[in-house]
């Protein structure tokens, strides 16, 4: 399920976009000005964020601004009735990849996020049920794997943070991602567990685990698997 920030300090704009967005499947998390926005950003993570212009405290522009200095990534859409080419050209330059103007077509609103979403996803069936790096496999059907001496059994969570980090191989995965993604934000342990699986994981599939070349840590970051 993607996760979608949406700014909006309008109350019935914003319950209507997130009605429907969550009819579309979306998790969606609200506010009605930029600071508290800026919090939700840096804490969580989203695969989309809508943003207003005309916000409390910190306006769209620089929300936009600031997310682009942290997150290069996350796909941003300007929702706004600023409609001059001037505002939209702002828009773009701050680091938005759309902007839809009020009144808008909901339709069309659906279509465009969509499609942010959509481009910027990684579609988890490329990684396969069995996969082998070194002298290790992992099946992700059975949960079983072996390193070359000894054969295994993953528990779940284990399997779903390998999966993970398989799938974005050569990539960088933040510690929010691993706990949007493995545990969710209901209930979610601390980055610590998270590094006592990344420690439990080199133990495994390591030759060498105090100096790892395929689980490795980026630090203030995240981790990344590296398949040579």
């Amino acid at each position: 399920m993607a996760r979608i920030l949406l700014v909006e300090d309008e109350e019935h704009i914003r319950d209507v976009v997130k009605m429907n967005l969550e009819l579309e499947d979306y998790e969606v998390i609200s506010t009605d000005n930029g600071k508290d926005a800026f919090k939700y950003f840096k804490g969580q993570h989203f695969d989309l964020i809508i943003l207003d212009v005309m916000l409390p405290e910190v306006d769209g522009f620089q929300l936009c601004e600031q997310i682009r200095l942290e997150n290069l990534d996350v796909p941003i859409m300007f929702l706004t009735a600023k409609d001059s080419s001037i505002d939209r050209i702002m828009g773009l330059k701050k680091g938005a990849d759309d902007y839809l103007v009020k009144p808008f077509n909901l339709e069309e609103l659906l279509l465009r996020v969509n499609n942010l979403i959509k481009r910027t996803s990684k579609d988890p069936a490329d990684t396969p049920d069995v996969v082998t790096f070194g002298r290790n496999t992992i099946n992700f059907v059975t949960f079983e794997a072996e390193n070359g001496k000894d054969t295994f059994n993953l528990t779940k969570k284990e399997a779903m943070l390998l999966k993970l980090l398989i799938d974005r191989k050569n990539e960088v995965v933040s510690r929010q991602q691993i706990l949007q993604a493995v545990w969710g934000y209901d209930v979610y342990p601390s980055t610590r567990t998270i590094d006592n699986f990344i420690l439990s994981f080199r133990k495994k599939f390591e030759e060498e685990p105090k100096h790892p070349k395929y689980f490795l840590s980026v630090r203030g970051v995240g981790y990344k698997f590296i398949e040579k």
